[in-house]
């Protein structure tokens, strides 16, 4: 199945600008040496299979995840064999005291790319997830910031969102505030990010989300009136790879994507997914009727479909990479785009986020509009508006 047909494009964004720049992405990679974060997830391991293929001297990989790393092991030999530089893998928590271990023993790195995220809106449903997302966000990225500042990485690069362009939910909020803890970083080594777009069919996600209900015969579901934009788990690999190797300190790459040609709804690209399995698609309505036809449909050719409007909490009605008051550099590469940010450090606001966070760890008892509120303060203008509803709460 092309994924570029079903996000309706021909062709692969950033081809251009990685031929443009081949020959330094080869000599660089093959002359340094690389920890991945994070590094078996769907951008992540992407991310990997782009350095991997390019020879580096050493390239090690940590996940939380044990069965993705075995499956990013597993791709990886099946598609580009073997390498003569250091490939390991780690199955560690970057929050955990092994971690900090595995790093004091080695942290001999050129690069250290942090990919690791707790990335769904649905992560702020309640206040216990939404805290894990705070540190797994803001205090992990901190943390090891600054172990590779005390073993003298030459840079760090790690995934900002495009949600955290004037965000409206959580998730996004969190990552714009880990942009304003990298700022501060920022000073003692070079750093770089990355504003996404969704990555089409990556783990987890809604259109991943479609191969399982093919796979257990059960309806497809998707909001009919939200637009996003998507790149290709390829393309994500190398919007990370390009910003980690060519991004100046302090810079955002972002993908130029075009709101007329690329933006597409959910609904939009089930049917086309339908189609390309060869199904009809059949517009339920409700819930009830979805789950009760797909037991005869499918042999007619027909899958039954419930597309809806969204009234989930955090859901922002259009995306964009950046804002109105950043700074942009257009001309640099095709279809990379370029936030440069000069310093600018809140102080006063950093401490406090981190001095309220660590209070509430320790009475070991918050709720929701704790950090809600502290979120406000940290971001004046932040747009969440709480529904009381979520996508759990949805088939």
């Amino acid at each position: 199945m092309n994924v570029l047909d079903l996000i309706g494009r021909k062709n692969e964004l950033f081809t251009a600008d990685i031929h443009q720049n081949e020959a330094e992405l080869k000599n660089l990679i093959s002359a340094s040496k690389f920890l991945v974060i994070g590094g078996a997830g769907s951008i992540g391991s992407a991310t990997t299979k782009e350095i991997f293929k390019r020879n580096p001297k050493k390239l090690h990989v940590v996940d939380i995840s044990e069965n993705n790393m075995v499956e990013l092991v597993r791709d990886i030999r099946s598609s580009f064999g073997y390498i003569d530089g250091d490939f390991q893998t780690f199955a560690l928590d970057i929050g955990s005291i092994e971690y900090d271990a595995f790093w004091e023993a080695d942290g001999d790195y050129d690069y250290v790319l942090n990919l690791s995220a707790l990335k769904h809106v649905r992560s702020e449903k309640d206040p216990f997830t939404l805290m894990r997302m705070i540190d797994v966000n803001v205090f992990n990225t901190d943390k090891t910031l600054q172990q590779s500042i005390d073993k003298g990485v030459k840079k760090y690069f790690c995934v900002s969102t495009d949600k955290a362009a004037n965000p409206v939910n959580m998730m996004g909020a969190s990552k714009r505030i880990m942009e304003m803890f990298l700022m501060r970083r920022s000073q003692q080594i070079n750093i770089s990010t990355a504003r996404f777009a969704n990555v089409a069919f990556s783990d987890g996600s809604l259109l991943h989300g479609f191969n399982k209900r093919i796979e257990k015969k059960q309806p497809i579901v998707a909001p009919n009136d939200i637009k996003r934009y998507f790149v290709t788990p390829k393309e994500s690999g190398e919007l990370c790879l390009m910003s980690c190797i060519f991004g100046e300190n302090r810079d955002i790459f972002f993908p130029k994507l075009s709101e007329h040609l690329h933006l597409i709804t959910f609904a939009e690209i089930a049917v086309k997914y339908l189609n390309e399995l060869g199904y009809e698609p059949y517009l339920c309505q409700n819930e009830e009727e979805a789950r009760t036809l797909v037991e005869s449909l499918p042999a007619e050719g027909k899958w039954p479909c419930l597309f809806t409007a969204s009234d989930t909490t955090g859901e922002k009605d259009f995306e964009e990479f950046f804002t109105e008051n950043e700074t942009l550099d257009m001309a640099r590469f095709e279809n990379l785009g370029v936030i440069k940010n000069d310093l600018n450090i809140e102080q006063d606001k950093l401490q406090l986020f981190e001095s309220t966070i660590q209070a509430l760890k320790i009475n070991k008892k918050w709720d929701k509009e704790e950090i809600v509120n502290l979120f406000f303060k940290m971001l004046p203008d932040f747009g969440h508006k709480e529904t009381g509803k979520y996508l759990d709460a949805k088939m």
